[in-house]
């Protein structure tokens, strides 16, 4: 049974290893660049729970919940943590955008749409 288990494995790993090989990374910019689509997401997931986090706490600070004062602090600190959350997710994501556009000379993905700018279709700018 081992055995199988064993053959099994070897042949799905020997199958695989072409696809792998074809797909390195060839440099550090291409390690940053699949880093990078790996983290903007679950960035941006971190970010949205703490803005529900944020309001959450606001709710219960506006509501009261029946004239709780323990709601009224709870609201209070899950508030104060949430925007403390905010603040550091998106310092840590300025901080590592500033290190890959000046540092490392790398473009976050972000770019421009040319929306104003100046026509040059095939036939150049319109008469």
């Amino acid at each position: 049974m081992k055995v199988k288990k064993y053959l099994n494995v070897s042949i799905i790993v020997l199958l695989l290893l072409p696809t792998v090989a074809f797909a390195a990374l060839t440099g550090v910019k291409d390690l940053i660049t699949s880093i990078q689509g790996l983290i903007n997401p679950l960035l941006s997931l971190a970010v949205g729970l703490a803005l529900v986090a944020f309001f959450w706490g606001l709710a219960k600070f506006i509501f009261r919940l029946g004239g709780d004062e323990k709601a009224v602090e709870d609201g209070k600190r899950i508030m104060k943590w949430g925007l403390i959350a905010l603040f550091v997710m998106v310092s840590v994501w300025g901080i590592i955008e500033l290190i890959q556009q000046d540092l490392l000379g790398l473009n976050s993905g972000s770019t421009s749409s040319g929306v104003g700018g100046r026509y040059t279709g095939p036939s150049g700018p319109p008469q």
